[in-house]
C-alpha cells in the first residue's frame, strides 16, 4: 500500500466527520439481514460497522444485548452486566441502546458513575478485571470452575459488555461480550448471539424487550459505581509502581481521545509518579489525531503516523506511551528509538517479565502465530515453554484465568500478564500495564525498552517483517480458510528448506483458518480477514530485507496456485 501525502499530518476540514448525521444514521437506516455487509457479525473483536453503511445501527445493538440478555439466563449468570463504552460518537446512543434492552430484561446493569452525563467511559481492561474481582473476589485467582459452579462471592456470576470499536475510523462502531471469565467471548458463544440477533433483526425486532431510556436509568437494577478507583487502586498488584515514583521516570501520555484520558491523572497522583497528558481532548471527530497511513483517521498507537505528534515530544519524556480508544493496545516511544515496533516491544516485554517476576517456571509464553519468532527465541534463551496460537486474544483466556499462561499477546500491540504474585491481573487486553511496565523496565534497569530490544538482536538476530493485503472473493477466502500442507507442493521458501507447514497451532491445536510455513530463518503465515474481502499475509525473514521480500513473493504465489486449483 501507497503512503497517503498527507499521512501523520493534521486532520483537515474534510477529513471530519459529521456527527449528527452519524448519529441520525444509527436510529432512522435499518438493516436487511438478507444482505450480508448488513448482518451482525463478530469477528475477533465483537461486531463493528458504521451507522450509514448500516452495519451499525440501533436495531444491530437492541438485538445484539436482548440475544445477550437470553445467553446469560441460559446459562444462569445472575450477577451484575458491567458495562462501558469508549468515545466513539456511536458509542453513545449504543450505550443507551443497551442500558434500555438489558434493564428490560431485568439484568442488573453495572455503569461508571458519570457514564450518563457525557463522560464515563471505561477502558476494556477496566471491564475485565472488574468481572474477575466480582467473580473471585479482589484477591484471589480467577478459577474458570468455580465460575462455572456458581460458588463465588455473593453467589452472583458477573460478565460485561464494552462498546467500542477500538482503534477504528470515527465513523465507526463496535460492541463485545465479555462472559465471566472477563475475556473475549469464544466462537461459540458469540456464534450463538450472532444467529439469535440477526433472527431477531429479520424477525422484526419481535421477541425483543426495551424500556424506555428515560425509565431505564431510573430503575434500580441500573446502579453506579467507581470504577476508576477500583482499578487504580489495584495497580501496584501488577506493576512495580514504588520503583518508578522511585526513579523519577518521566511519562507522557497520549490518550488518542480514549476511554482510559479520567485513569491517568488518577495514577499519577495516589502513586506518585510524574506523567503529563500531552493531549487532554476527547472529541468524537477525533479531529485532534494525525492521519494515518491511508489518509484516514485511525486511532492507531502502533502506527508511526497516528503517533506522529507524541513521536514528535519523544525527547521530552523518559517514556511516551499512547493507547487505542478502548484501551485495550499500547504504544510505546523511547528516546532512544522512537516509536516500537510492537513485535519488538512485547520480546522485550518478556524477556523483563521473566527474569523479574518470580513466576512459576512452568508458566507459559502465549503468542499468536502471527507474532514474531524473536518471541521464540527469548524463550528459548530463558528456557520458557512457549504457546503458539490462532490469531485472537480469545486463545489466551483459559491460560490467563488458571495462571499456566504467564503472558499472552498479539503482534497488534495487544497484551496482558499475570499479577507480580502470578495470579490472574486481566483475561483481555490491558494497555496500561503494558504502558506502564516500559516505565518500569526503565526504572529497575536504567534502559528503556528499544535499549533493550538492541541487546536482544545483537544476541538473537535481527528480525524483519512484513504485512501484506490483497482483495480476495468469498470463495477465495473459504479455499485459503482450509488450505493444508498437501497445497504447498515445495519443499524450500526463499532458498531454505521449509521445516514445518501448519494448518493448526502448535500451541493447542486450533485451526488457523489458514496456513503458516517455516523455514530456519524465515516464515510466512496466509489467512483471510474475517471482517473485510481480503486475505493477509505476514512474514518474518532473519535474514534481511531482501530474503523478506522473497519470502512474500512466494507466500503470494503458493496462495494464488491454491486459488488457481479451485477453479478461482
Amino acid at each position: 500500500m501507497s503512503i497517503h501525502p498527507h499521512a501523520g499530518k493534521s486532520v483537515r476540514p474534510e477529513d471530519r466527520i459529521n456527527i449528527g448525521h452519524l448519529v441520525s444514521d444509527y436510529f432512522l437506516q435499518t438493516p436487511d439481514v438478507t444482505v450480508t455487509s448488513q448482518q451482525v457479525s463478530f469477528g475477533t473483536s465483537g461486531h463493528r460497522g458504521t451507522a450509514a453503511k448500516v452495519s451499525f445501527n440501533e436495531h444491530h445493538i437492541i438485538a445484539i444485548c436482548q440475544a445477550i440478555a437470553e445467553y446469560r439466563a441460559s446459562q444462569n449468570i445472575n450477577g451484575p452486566l458491567f458495562l462501558g463504552k469508549d468515545t466513539h460518537a456511536l458509542s453513545e446512543p449504543a450505550f443507551a441502546s443497551a442500558i434500555s434492552v438489558f434493564i428490560a430484561n431485568g439484568v442488573n446493569v453495572v455503569i461508571q458513575n458519570d457514564a450518563l452525563s457525557g463522560g464515563g467511559f471505561t477502558p476494556t481492561p477496566v471491564i475485565s478485571r472488574l468481572i474477575i474481582s466480582h467473580n473471585k473476589g479482589d484477591d484471589a485467582l480467577c478459577d474458570k470452575q468455580l465460575i462455572t459452579d456458581g460458588l463465588i462471592a455473593d453467589g452472583s456470576i458477573a460478565d460485561g459488555l464494552i462498546i467500542t470499536p477500538s482503534h477504528n475510523p470515527p465513523t465507526d462502531g463496535g460492541i463485545k461480550y465479555n462472559p465471566p471469565h472477563g475475556g473475549p467471548a469464544e466462537g461459540k458463544i458469540t456464534k450463538q448471539i450472532e444467529q439469535r440477533a440477526n433472527a431477531l433483526i429479520k424477525a422484526g425486532l419481535v421477541g425483543v424487550k426495551q424500556t424506555p431510556f428515560t425509565q431505564a436509568i431510573k430503575s434500580p437494577l441500573l446502579s453506579q459505581q467507581d470504577f476508576i478507583e477500583h482499578y487504580v487502586s489495584q495497580l501496584e498488584q501488577v506493576i512495580d509502581m514504588q520503583a518508578i515514583a522511585k526513579a523519577g521516570v518521566t511519562i507522557g501520555v497520549d490518550p488518542l481521545g480514549g476511554s482510559g484520558i479520567a485513569y491517568w491523572p488518577v495514577i499519577a497522583k495516589k502513586y506518585g509518579i510524574k506523567l503529563e497528558i500531552v493531549n487532554p481532548v476527547v472529541d468524537a471527530s477525533f479531529a485532534f489525531m494525525r492521519l494515518d497511513k491511508d489518509g484516514k483517521i485511525r486511532m492507531d498507537c502502533s502506527s508511526p503516523y497516528a503517533m506522529a505528534g507524541l513521536i514528535a515530544m519523544k525527547d521530552d519524556f523518559d517514556i511516551s506511551v499512547g493507547n487505542d480508544p478502548d484501551f485495550d493496545r499500547h504504544g510505546i516511544v523511547t528516546k532512544s528509538g522512537g516509536l516500537m515496533n510492537p513485535n519488538h516491544y512485547l520480546a522485550v516485554a518478556i524477556n523483563y517479565l521473566f527474569t523479574h517476576r518470580n513466576w512459576p517456571d512452568s508458566c507459559k509464553i502465549g503468542k499468536t502465530l502471527v507474532s514474531s519468532s524473536l518471541i521464540d527465541r527469548v524463550a528459548k534463551k530463558i528456557n520458557r515453554p512457549l504457546s503458539e496460537v490462532p490469531v485472537g486474544f480469545k486463545w489466551f483466556v483459559d491460560g490467563l484465568c488458571d495462571s499456566s499462561y504467564a503472558f499472552g499477546g498479539e503482534e497488534s500491540a495487544g497484551a496482558a500478564f499475570l499479577a507480580r504474585d502470578g495470579s490472574t491481573w486481566t483475561t483481555d487486553k490491558d494497555g496500561f500495564i503494558m504502558a506502564l511496565l516500559a516505565a518500569e523496565i526503565l526504572a529497575v534497569t536504567g534502559k528503556d525498552p528499544h535499549q533493550h530490544y538492541l541487546e536482544l538482536v545483537s544476541e538473537l538476530g535481527q528480525p524483519y517483517y512484513g504485512r501484506v493485503e490483497a482483495v480476495a472473493s468469498f470463495e477465495q477466502k473459504k479455499v485459503l480458510t482450509a488450505l493444508s500442507s498437501t497445497d504447498v507442493s515445495t519443499d524450500i521458501l526463499a532458498g531454505e528448506k521449509i521445516t514445518q507447514i501448519l494448518s493448526h497451532a502448535s500451541g493447542n491445536n486450533a485451526a488457523i483458518g489458514g496456513i503458516k510455513v517455516v523455514t530456519d530463518n524465515g516464515w510466512f503465515a496466509a489467512r483471510p480477514s474475517g471482517t473485510e474481502e481480503i486475505y493477509k499475509i505476514y512474514a518474518e525473514s532473519f535474514v534481511d530485507e531482501q530474503h523478506l521480500q522473497t519470502i512474500i513473493n512466494e507466500a503470494q504465489t503458493i496462495v494464488s496456485t491454491a486459488f488457481k486449483a479451485a477453479g478461482l
